[in-house]
């Protein structure tokens, strides 16, 4: 052992003298940080989302649905599963800065057949043993590879709430297409009814001579266009009942509920406050931002990889030709050695590794500081749609009320002989495009506003435990609750 050092602390203090020290290597990220998004001012209150923001829709059969997806859905289940991996490699990747202890034991027996006196040789041997080895982490390079898995295993979290959100999200969005396609589906109906009464009437006038036979026909043309476009608008809506099993990780023959109408719906009102308070409060943004600490201590890892690797190894036990005799003064063995192994030729594969190692990291760089832009972007562009469309749906309420005031004027004079057949057409055409336009500009509305919730993380925060430089049992549950996950 004193030999061994004898040799390598020369070689510590010429790699002092020359600079061998390691940095982090980590660059400033030189965000660009707006004071204020662009689509709200900088004096806007901010009305950040809850946990369960879902809820404010008002609707029992999302929350059920969001709830079943959260438990059941498959990408949320496989997004578990990678935060119980990336735990894994946390642990195998700080086994090396602990010694490894191996006990060993061995039993031996010989017989030897009798020469030419007739007399047989038995030799019999026992031996226990223990043995240690550690790896000397001057260079920091096991600290920064585990290091590294800690940010994966962070990433891995983050990653998880993303994917949480994003399929809360979608079972949302879902739901309020087919609550928009069977609102849609109502006008159809509701106009069908209403033409089906004025073809009767056209008719009624054909008999006694009012009416001609063309006048007959256009009506008959506008009913049949309308029975038509029935069936497409029954077959969107359960398309997106059926989408709905796959969100909820069940089968589309258990899907159950049957929509309603959107207009029955809530629309809770939502804001966002400053820019920098948003960046922790997107997950994608703290998994891209974990991903660059990661490859940062990559980098660090494949730096020390240059410097030698120094072992000490020791092993003690007891050896004897007798079991009685094994655990003695006589029978004890122990050694200790200590060996230095340093790269001098390897075709320049450390190096290779080292530029690869920092490009990952110029990579993870560039997206990290791309999450940021698309969340700012992202939050203008959903109250941008916001506020268009919440304009929009109150422009079309107008639209539709003057187009039904228009048709029921005509109608009615068409009853009394003082309408033509092609101002009731027209009136009628006019006031169920009004009516299944509105219906498809409350759907926009609610997107947007879901859209507004995503931009603006869902509720999730990042806490000042998800910093930690250590692993948790309790955070591997992330944003969905996985009953002793960490345990496992």
């Amino acid at each position: 052992m004193k030999a061994g050092l004898s040799v390598l602390l020369p070689g510590l203090a010429g790699c002092g003298l020359a600079g061998c020290g390691l940095s982090r290597d980590q660059a400033d990220a030189d965000l660009d940080i707006p004071a204020a998004f662009r689509a709200t001012p900088e004096t806007a209150q901010a009305a950040w989302p809850r946990e369960e923001w879902w809820k404010g829709f008002g609707s029992a059969e999302l929350n059920t649905l969001i709830a079943r997806a959260r438990e059941q859905n498959f990408d949320i289940a496989a997004a578990v599963a990678r935060v119980r991996q990336a735990d894994a490699q946390v642990r195998l990747a700080g086994a090396a800065l602990l010694p490894a202890l191996n006990g060993t034991s061995s039993a031996d027996w010989q017989h030897l057949g009798g020469g030419s006196r007739g007399r047989a040789l038995e030799t019999r041997g026992y031996a226990i043993g223990l043995s240690a080895g550690y790896q000397l982490d001057f260079w920091g390079k096991n600290r920064a590879r585990r290091e590294s898995a800690v940010s994966s295993a962070m990433f891995s979290r983050f990653d998880q709430r993303t994917v949480a959100l994003t399929v809360t999200a979608n079972v949302a969005n879902t739901w309020f297409t087919a609550l928009a396609l069977s609102d849609r589906l109502d006008v159809a109906r509701r106009n069908l009814a209403d033409d089906e009464q004025t073809l009767a009437v056209i008719r009624g006038r054909q008999g006694a001579g009012t009416a001609s036979a063309l006048d007959v026909a256009r009506q008959e043309a506008l009913v049949a266009g309308e029975r038509a476009v029935i069936p497409n608008l029954r077959n969107q809506m359960e398309q997106a009942l059926i989408g709905l099993g796959i969100l909820t990780g069940q089968p589309p023959e258990r899907i159950t509920v049957r929509p309603g109408t959107l207009t029955a719906l809530k629309l809770p009102p939502v804001s966002p406050g400053l820019p920098s308070e948003l960046l922790i409060r997107r997950p994608d943004v703290a998994a891209a931002e974990a991903e660059l600490t990661a490859t940062g201590f990559d980098v660090k890892a494949a730096r020390a990889a240059f410097y030698p690797s120094i072992t000490l190894t020791g092993s003690s036990g007891f050896q004897a030709a007798a079991l009685n005799a094994l655990i003695s003064p006589g029978g004890l063995i122990v050694s200790l050695a200590a060996s230095l192994t340093a790269p001098i030729f390897d075709g320049g594969t450390l190096r290779g590794q080292l530029e690869q190692a920092r490009g990952r990291r110029a990579e993870a760089l560039a997206l990290y500081r791309k999450a940021v832009v698309q969340a700012f972007t992202d939050v203008d562009n959903s109250l941008t749609a916001w506020r268009f469309t919440s304009e929009q749906e109150t422009l079309q309420r107008f639209a539709v009320e003057t187009a039904r005031r228009a048709a029921t004027i005509a109608r009615e004079q068409m009853r009394v002989g003082t309408a033509d057949i092609t101002t009731v057409l027209t009136a009628e055409s006019t006031l169920f495009n009004a009516e299944d336009a509105l219906a498809q500009v409350r759907l926009a509305r609610f997107q947007a506003l879901l859209n507004v919730y995503k931009a603006l993380g869902g509720g999730w925060i990042k806490s000042g435990s998800d910093t930690f430089p250590g692993l948790s049992p309790g955070l591997a549950r992330g944003g969905i609750a996985v009953p002793g996950l960490g345990d496992r």
